[in-house]
C-alpha cells in the first residue's frame, strides 16, 4: 500500500533494532510479541552476531529452527517478521575483548547498514510506518526522517537512570560532570528527581576520563533521543511518578514496564546467547526459599579477587546456592578464578552454571533471594518473584539501579559497604538476606512492591493505559505522517 494511502484503521508495521546485548534483547523480544499481540505487524532486527550467538546456544536442542527465533511465536497468529544486520564487524571478532573498537564501530559505521536495511525494508506489504530503536543507538532520528517514519526511542532502563543521561548539560554546569574536580554534595536540580548522591550515578557519569568511546556514544545519543516523536521506558508509573512526569513535559513519554514474556515463563522466542543448564531438577530437592540465585548478569566484569572473596563467603555462610559464573567473567583469558578445591567443598550445597534461564530458576519455590549485579531485567524479575536483593552493583546503569532497589524501595541491602569485598562480610549478609532480620524487612516490602507492578500491568492499570495511550498516539502520528486514507 502506498504511504500516502495509509489508512487509519490499518495496525502500523514497526521496525524495531533491538542493541547488540543480552540485556538490551530480553525487553525488545518481550515489547515486538506485545505489539504483534496488539495486531501490529512487526519486523524485528538482530545484528548477525546476535543471532549466530543466540542459534549455537540453542543449536543441542533446536539444530533445525535456528534461522528464526519468531518461528514458534508465529503459529499464534503473530505477524512478527525477522531479519539480520551486518554490524559492520566479522562474525569472528571479538567483541567483548574489543570492546572499544566495537563500540567505534556501532558509533560509525552501523547507521550506513541500519540505513540500507531500513532503505530496503520501507516498501514491504504493509509499508513500514514505525521505528523503533533503543535508546543508545546515535542513529534513530535521522534515519527515521529520511524514511519518513514515527521515530519511538525505546529506554530498557528505569526512568531515573534515562533523565540522569538526558539531563548531562545541568551536570556538567553544576561541575557534578565532566569538571577537573568533580563536587562530592547531593544533586538535586534535576527535574523530577528529588536528591541524589554523584555516587549513585551512573559508573559512566561518575568516570575521571569524560573522553572515551562510550562517553561519545552517550552524548551523540541523548542529543538523538530528544529528536524522537515518543519515548517508552520499561518502568512503572507509580515507582517513578515524578520523573516520568518531567520527562514527559519535554516530550510525550511512557512507563509501558514490566514487559515480560507472556505468563512470566520462559518464552518462547530464544534470547540467551549461552546454552543455558537445567537447574530444576536439583532445585526440586531443596526446601522452600533455602537457595540463594547469584547471577551478575550477561555483561559485566568481576576482578579475580572479588569473585575468590565471594566464593569463600558462600562457603562460610553455609547457604546453599545456584550460581551462574561466565567463562568470561573475569576476563576473556582468565579462567581459573574459583579457590582451590571450591567445588569439591560445596558438593551438593552449591550448583555452579556457566548459564540458565534466569527465570525458571527464580520463580522456583526453593529460590529464596538473588544475589544480584542489580541489572535492571533481574530486579523486576525478581520483584516479580517477591524475592529481596543482595545487592553488587558493577558498572553503567548497576550503581543507579542499587540506589534504587535499597534506598528507594528497601527491597534489597548491600553486599559491601567499603571499598573492598571480604568473603566475612560476603557470609554476614547472605545469612541476613536467607534467614535474618534485613532479609525479613526486604522480603515484606518486595511484596508490596510486586503488587504495583502486578497492578501496573492489569486490564486498568498505569502501563497498560499508557501502553494503550501509546499505541493511540502512535496510529495518529503514523496517519499525520502517511496522510489520510
Amino acid at each position: 500500500m502506498e504511504n500516502n494511502h495509509y489508512h487509519r484503521n490499518q495496525n502500523p508495521h514497526v521496525l524495531m533494532f533491538a542493541y547488540p546485548l543480552q540485556g538490551h534483547v530480553i525487553p525488545f523480544v518481550n515489547l515486538a510479541l506485545k505489539l504483534a499481540s496488539y495486531g501490529f505487524t512487526i519486523t524485528f532486527v538482530n545484528t548477525d552476531s546476535i543471532h549466530q550467538q543466540i542459534t549455537k546456544a540453542r543449536q543441542p536442542t533446536n539444530a533445525d529452527d535456528g534461522e528464526d527465533i519468531f518461528a514458534e511465536a508465529r503459529k499464534s497468529d503473530l505477524d512478527i517478521r525477522y531479519t539480520t544486520v551486518s554490524d559492520g564487524f566479522p562474525l569472528l571478532f571479538d567483541r567483548s575483548r574489543n570492546h572499544d573498537q566495537f563500540t567505534e564501530g556501532l558509533l560509525h559505521v552501523f547507521s550506513a547498514h541500519a540505513d540500507e536495511l531500513v532503505g530496503r525494508l520501507v516498501n514491504s506489504h504493509p509499508e513500514i510506518s514505525c521505528l523503533i530503536t533503543d535508546t543508545f543507538y546515535v542513529w534513530s532520528s535521522v534515519i527515521a526522517n529520511k524514511y519518513n517514519l514515527v521515530s519511538i526511542s525505546f529506554w530498557t532502563e528505569p526512568a531515573l537512570v534515562l533523565t540522569l543521561y538526558y539531563h548531562l548539560d545541568l551536570l556538567r554546569s553544576h561541575g557534578h560532570f565532566d569538571s577537573a574536580d568533580n563536587r562530592e554534595d547531593a544533586i538535586d536540580y534535576i527535574p523530577g528527581v528529588r536528591s541524589l548522591k554523584p555516587k549513585d550515578m551512573m559508573s559512566f557519569l561518575q568516570a575521571k576520563d569524560t573522553s572515551t568511546v562510550v562517553h561519545r556514544m552517550i552524548y551523540k545519543a541523548f542529543a538523538d533521543v530528544k529528536r524522537v516523536d515518543f519515548i517508552i521506558c520499561n518502568t512503572v508509573q507509580e515507582l517513578e511518578s515524578e520523573t516520568i512526569s518531567a520527562l514527559h513535559e519535554k516530550q510525550p513519554t511512557y512507563a509501558i514496564g514490566p514487559i515480560f514474556p507472556p505468563g512470566f515463563t520462559k518464552g518462547v522466542v530464544a534470547t540467551s546467547l549461552w546454552s543455558e543448564s537445567e537447574c530444576t531438577q536439583w532445585l526440586d530437592n531443596k526446601p522452600r526459599g533455602s537457595v540463594l540465585y547469584a547471577s551478575f548478569g550477561s555483561y559485566a566484569h568481576c576482578s579475580k579477587n572479588d569473585i575468590m572473596e565471594i566464593a569463600t563467603g558462600l562457603l562460610l555462610s553455609e547457604v546453599s546456592f545456584i550460581w551462574v559464573l561466565r567463562p568470561d567473567i573475569v576476563s576473556s583469558d582468565e579462567h581459573n578464578f574459583l579457590p582451590v578445591g571450591f567445588k569439591e567443598n560445596i558438593k551438593d550445597r552449591g550448583l555452579i552454571v556457566t548459564w540458565c534461564s534466569q527465570i525458571d530458576v527464580i520463580s522456583h519455590p526453593a529460590i529464596g533471594g538473588f544475589l544480584t549485579h542489580c541489572g535492571w531485567n533481574s530486579i523486576l524479575e525478581s520483584i516479580w518473584c517477591s524475592l529481596p536483593l543482595l545487592c553488587f552493583p558493577l558498572l553503567t546503569d548497576q550503581l543507579t539501579n542499587r540506589k534504587l532497589a535499597v534506598d528507594d524501595w528497601r527491597i534489597g541491602i548491600n553486599l559491601c559497604d567499603k571499598k573492598s569485598i571480604t568473603k566475612e562480610e560476603v557470609s554476614d549478609k547472605v545469612n541476613g538476606l536467607m534467614s535474618g532480620k534485613p532479609g525479613d524487612e526486604a522480603r515484606k516490602n518486595v511484596k508490596e512492591v510486586r503488587k504495583i507492578l502486578e497492578n501496573a500491568i492489569s486490564s486498568d492499570g498505569s502501563s497498560e493505559k499508557n501502553f494503550t495511550r501509546f499505541i493511540d498516539d502512535v496510529k495518529m502520528k503514523s496517519v499525520k505522517r502517511c496522510g489520510p486514507a
